[in-house]
């Protein structure tokens, strides 16, 4: 059984199955339990998440800092 990091509140997706291999233009899975081509939001009972295939998402940082942000 595959480590949920999510605890249970992932929607089950293609693009994150284990089953699923992602096409290089990352816009459909090869799917090897349905054996075909899969969207990448579509999910089906075979779903077994695999927590390596999802993307964090990049931090924003403010850029906007004065000088009185950086005074002991």
């Amino acid at each position: 059984m595959a480590l949920n990091l999510f605890k249970g509140k992932t929607e089950p997706q293609c693009g994150y199955c284990e089953h699923a291999e992602i096409a290089p233009d990352s816009s459909v899975a090869v799917c090897r339990k349905m054996g075909g081509i899969m969207q990448l939001h579509s999910k089906c009972k075979k779903f077994r998440y695999d927590p390596l295939k999802r993307e964090p998402k990049t931090p924003s940082f403010s850029t906007d800092f004065s000088k009185d942000d950086f005074a002991l």
